[in-house]
C-alpha cells in the first residue's frame, strides 16, 4: 500500500485549504498530501467491510482515484467525515456487486426446470449423484479455459475479482467479462440439456 508523505507546506495547511487548492488546480500532489493524512483510516474502514487485506489495499487506491473526480463536484465542510462516508459507500457497493453476482447465478440455477431443488445449497455441483449436477459439471467443462477458471475461482473457491485478477494475470474488467459470458453460456448449455431430456 503506497504512503504519501506530505511536504512541510502541506503539513501547515488545513484539510479544507488543501481541498480548495486541489479543486482549483487539480494538482495530484496536493491530493496526495491530503489523502496521506487519512490513508490508514481509509484502509481500516475498507478492512472492516471487505474483510480481506489485498482487496482493502486495492480499494484504497480505487478510492484515491475516485477522489480526483469527486472532490471538485462537492462542497466539503469536513474532509475527514466526508472521506469516511465515501469510503464506506465504496465498500458497500463492492459487497453488493459481488453479492448480486452470486445471487443471480443461484437464482437462475434454481429456476423451475433446472437442477437445484433448494436455494439453501450455495453450489449445485456439491449435490453428488445428481444428474442435474452432472449437467452443470459438463457445461462448466465445455466453457473456454478463461471462463471456466473464473467461474470455478469465483463461485466455488469464493475468490474476489481482484484475487482472480492477480492469480490469472488479467485485468479485473476481463474477470468480470469472463464471468458474465460464462454465466450466459452455462445457462444456454443447461437449457439445451433440459430440452434434450424432455424430448427423450
Amino acid at each position: 500500500m503506497p504512503v504519501w508523505l506530505p511536504g512541510k507546506k502541506s503539513q501547515r495547511k488545513s484539510d479544507e485549504d488543501l481541498v480548495r487548492e486541489f479543486s482549483s488546480t487539480g494538482d495530484l500532489d496536493i491530493l496526495g498530501d491530503l489523502f496521506s493524512r487519512y490513508i490508514h483510516l481509509v484502509y481500516g474502514v475498507c478492512l472492516k467491510y471487505l474483510k480481506n487485506r489485498e482487496e482493502s489495499k486495492d480499494a484504497v487506491m480505487q478510492i484515491f482515484e475516485k477522489l480526483i473526480s469527486e472532490i471538485p463536484r462537492h462542497t466539503i465542510n469536513t474532509f475527514r467525515s466526508w472521506l469516511h462516508v465515501v469510503t464506506k459507500n465504496y465498500c458497500l457497493m463492492q459487497i453488493r456487486s459481488q453479492k448480486s453476482d452470486n445471487e443471480k447465478l443461484i437464482e437462475w440455477l434454481n429456476a423451475p426446470g433446472n437442477f437445484m431443488e433448494s436455494l439453501h445449497e450455495p453450489h449445485p455441483i456439491d449435490e453428488d449423484g445428481s444428474d442435474n449436477n452432472e449437467a452443470l459439471d459438463d457445461c462448466i467443462e465445455r466453457l473456454k479455459d478463461a471462463q471456466k477458471e473464473c467461474i470455478k475461482l469465483f463461485y466455488f473457491n469464493n475468490k474476489s475479482y481482484s484475487e482472480i485478477s492477480v492469480k490469472l494475470g488479467i485485468d479485473e474488467k476481463k474477470v468480470k467479462s469472463y464471468l458474465q459470458n460464462a454465466k450466459r453460456n452455462l445457462k444456454i448449455c443447461l437449457e439445451e440439456k433440459n430440452e434434450e431430456n424432455r424430448e427423450q
